[in-house]
């Protein structure tokens, strides 16, 4: 996908970046970059979820029920034929089934993102919630106190580790809470309790 492309675009851009080559360092920098990777993470998944959603193959499935119908009644009579109609025909198939294949099959499921203020300021931080499920395993991400500012940071991601695989922690990251627990003041070690 797009972040293998990414990998070889970066293999061959550290090549220039020894030579010096104009430019490139910068390049470099930006295709490395936590937000940049963190996007395209988030734009495969997009692309993986459009590719496997779901899409009816009719949104009138009771119209074309009552079209079957018709069509049967006019077939030569037989044992099976009757027993379609009788199924075809039931309410529980037709008020039940069909009804809400139609309901679901209209309805659009996307999500709707509000818009972004206009007046956003280009130097504001942004902030990022994440949710990570434990299962008696370890985060994978061990935490230390900033030596500056005194904030509790990821100062490290273990490859391989739930943190790692999920994509959404990277080492700098600054926690300000954690399970509804604001850490500000908080030892590293009582932040580990917390997680």
């Amino acid at each position: 996908g797009v972040s293998h492309v990414l990998t070889l675009v970066l293999q061959e851009l550290s090549l220039l970046c020894k030579r010096d080559v104009n430019g490139v360092g910068m390049l470099y920098d930006l295709l490395r970059s936590r937000w940049l990777q963190a996007l395209l993470k988030i734009y495969e998944c997009l692309q993986h979820y459009l590719g496997k959603r779901p899409v009816p193959v009719t949104l009138q499935a009771r119209a074309l029920n009552r079209e079957v119908v018709e069509l049967l009644r006019e077939a030569p009579q037989c044992g099976e034929i009757k027993e379609l109609r009788r199924l075809l025909r039931a309410p529980h198939f037709k008020a039940a089934l069909l009804s809400a294949h139609d309901a679901v099959a209209q309805k659009d499921f996307e999500p709707t993102l509000p818009p972004l203020p206009d007046n956003i300021p280009e130097n504001e931080e942004a902030m990022r919630i994440v949710c990570l499920v434990k299962n008696n395993q370890p985060l994978g991400a061990t935490i230390k106190r900033h030596e500056v500012t005194g904030d509790i940071t990821v100062a490290r991601v273990i490859h391989g580790g739930l943190a790692d695989r999920s994509g959404l922690l990277y080492a700098g990251d600054k926690l300000v809470e954690v399970n509804g627990v604001p850490v500000e003041g908080l030892e590293p070690e009582q932040v580990i309790n917390i997680l």
